[in-house]
């Protein structure tokens, strides 16, 4: 798992660079307030826009993840607590006041930079 990208994926890498290419200017792996473990892919601190590109095995994507066949009962169990983290961040997050946008690998970066273009010019 130690070889596993955590953050500068290449689905992240897409949207980042559609986001710079409109203009919007953003920050990376900002820690979430109050939690200090956990950080968010892509942030306007300012406008409070947490951005969050899922990986559909690591977090359940319910379109194309796989459950392993060996050592089945431990990966369960650790994909169960990704997917309640993501949750818990989530409502901490909206708590806070922060809107949050969740995305999956495997959705359009044209379609996702799209949507955080219209989340961070519709909050101004």
């Amino acid at each position: 798992m130690r070889r596993q990208a955590s953050r500068d994926t290449a689905p992240e890498m897409l949207v980042r660079r559609l986001l710079h290419a409109s203009g919007v200017r953003y920050r990376l792996q900002v820690k979430v307030p109050g939690m200090p473990r956990r950080t968010m892919d892509i942030a306007f601190p300012g406008r409070r826009i947490a951005v969050f590109i899922d990986g559909c095995f690591w977090h359940g994507c319910p379109q194309h993840a796989t459950s392993p066949k060996a050592n089945s009962d431990w990966w369960r169990v650790k994909l169960e607590r990704n997917r309640a983290r993501d949750l818990e961040t989530t409502a901490h997050l909206e708590d806070e006041g922060w809107l949050v946008l969740r995305f999956w690998e495997h959705e359009l970066p044209d379609a996702v930079a799209a949507r955080v273009v219209a989340a961070v010019r519709g909050s101004r």
